[in-house]
């Protein structure tokens, strides 16, 4: 069949003119995209506990509903709708690296968020498009819940709360109320008071942003099968800052709790003659090679049994963490070990430590 020429051209015309409007469509249809997208192995591999000084993981949705019930481990919320509101929650180094995400591919806000965050003139900006939902589809994945929704599951009465710190000092002292203690330590031994049913939720909770214990004993619930496992990373200092001590708690007055060297004093000490003292980090390797006292000897609690017999008797022995969790346990489990040991001491605060070699110290609230 011929066709005419004019025909032809026209048929070509409109051809190329339809071609031209899909890539148009197309173009404007990603035009809200940020440029630089990372997928969910970049994100876990940034998932640090603590998290390191120069990353921080941004989630872009509402606070509530969708931070508070579930969020990646250690993730910031900034609402997109309150990002002006709270810039001053990001870095002041410019070169730190933002991850932003929120719900999925079809959510915008992350994108969003992250063309804001570039004009600000940070310059290590990305976008883990697929967000939330395909964190939580990854092996091994758990979210991180705030204490609202801890709140609000004790309330419904069908979700076990777990303590991941030591019994003595920390649950004994003060416990988030209905909570169970299963140290991190004896997880083995105590799992038995986990429920039957695999299925139901349980959330793990410590001392705070520094603090492992929790994540660890996550980590071990889902590889028993458990299927709704979550952990309140802010911990026990969180909930008493929002709701107060538990009612059950045990009162402990302040400079009298039981093993814990005085915190002036050891200040004094570590600035002064930190040689007068056998001080002996409890944290893990990793935690300790990102910043430790000088003069600190690193000794996780987990290998700290064997250890014991050889502390010298001719000077105090004092333990320190990033919190008083593990210290706590390392005290109590040389006075269990090696009774005669008189002169031993565990530090009760929030140390936080930088690769400056500088550090903080805060009493306990």
């Amino acid at each position: 069949m011929n066709i005419h020429p004019l025909k032809h051209t026209f048929f070509v015309m409109a051809a190329c003119l339809i071609l031209l409007t899909g890539a148009m469509q197309a173009l404007a249809a990603e035009d809200w995209m940020y440029h630089d997208i990372v997928e969910a192995d970049f994100v876990i591999s940034h998932v640090t506990v603590p998290m390191a000084e120069n990353v921080m993981i941004i989630d872009a949705r509402p606070y509530k509903p969708m931070y508070v019930k579930g969020h990646i481990p250690g993730a910031v919320s900034i609402p997109f709708t309150a990002f002006d509101k709270k810039t001053d929650l990001l870095p002041k180094d410019k070169n730190a690296l933002l991850i932003y995400y929120c719900g999925g591919v079809e959510c915008k806000l992350s994108h969003k968020s992250a063309k804001k965050a570039q004009k600000l003139g940070y310059t290590n900006v990305k976008v883990f498009a697929k967000g939330f939902p395909e964190y939580m589809n990854q092996a091994g994945a758990y979210a991180a819940v705030s204490a609202e929704y801890v709140a609000a599951k004790i309330a419904e009465n069908k979700t076990l709360v777990v303590d991941s710190r030591p019994q003595k000092p920390k649950y004994d002292k003060g416990h988030i109320p209905t909570a169970i203690s299963i140290p991190f330590t004896h997880f083995d031994d105590l799992s038995g008071k986990l429920p039957r049913s695999l299925e139901t939720p349980v959330i793990f909770y410590c001392g705070g942003l520094h603090c492992r214990l929790s994540h660890k004993s996550a980590a071990r619930a889902l590889v028993m099968g458990y299927k709704d496992v979550s952990v309140f990373a802010l911990g026990y200092p969180e909930w008493k800052n929002q709701f107060g001590a538990a009612a059950d708690t045990v009162a402990v007055k302040a400079g009298e709790i039981e093993g814990s060297i005085d915190l002036d004093r050891f200040k004094t000490i570590i600035t002064t003659n930190p040689e007068s003292i056998m001080l002996i980090d409890t944290r893990d390797p990793d935690e300790f090679a990102k910043g430790h006292f000088k003069t600190a000897v690193n000794i996780p609690v987990a290998d700290l049994e064997d250890k014991i017999p050889g502390f010298p008797a001719d000077k105090p022995v004092v333990f320190v963490c990033s919190t008083g969790a593990r210290s706590g346990e390392a005290y109590y489990m040389t006075k269990d070990v090696r009774e005669s040991l008189t002169d031993v001491y565990y530090v009760e605060a929030q140390i936080s430590f930088k690769k400056d070699g500088t550090y903080t110290i805060k009493a306990p609230k």
